[in-house]
C-alpha cells in the first residue's frame, strides 16, 4: 500500500485542478539512476490495466508493477520549510540514500 498524507493529498489535488485531467492521478515511479542508482519520478496519469492503485484522501496514486516492489508502504508528504518545498517519500524499502533525498538504494 501507498499512502498520502493529507498534507500530501490537498497540494495534488490543488495541482491536479490546474494541470490534469479529472481522471488522473499522481503516478510515482522508480527508476534508474540519480547519485544513489535509483530515483523517483512522478507524473499526472491515468490508471493502466497492470497499475496498483491507491486512494487517499480523494487523490490517486497509480504505480506500475515494477515500481511497486520498491515502494510497497511508502508515505508520501508534502513539506513546505525554510530549504524549499516539495514532496517528500518516507520508504521503509530504501536502504540508503543520497544528500539531495531525491535518489535511493534498496
Amino acid at each position: 500500500m501507498i499512502t498520502l498524507t493529507e498534507v500530501a493529498a490537498t497540494k495534488l489535488a490543488d495541482l491536479l485542478k490546474t494541470q490534469a485531467k479529472p481522471e488522473d492521478g499522481l503516478r510515482v515511479r522508480v527508476v534508474g539512476g540519480g547519485c544513489s542508482g535509483l530515483s523517483y519520478e512522478f507524473e499526472f496519469d491515468q490508471p493502466q490495466p497492470a497499475d496498483q492503485v491507491f486512494e487517499a484522501h480523494g487523490v490517486k496514486v497509480l504505480v506500475d508493477p515494477k515500481s511497486y516492489l520498491y515502494l510497497a508502504g511508502t508515505e508520501i508528504d508534502y513539506i513546505d520549510g525554510l530549504q524549499g518545498a516539495g514532496f517528500n517519500l518516507k520508504n521503509p524499502n530504501a536502504k540508503g540514500g543520497c544528500g539531495c533525498g531525491s535518489s535511493f538504494t534498496a
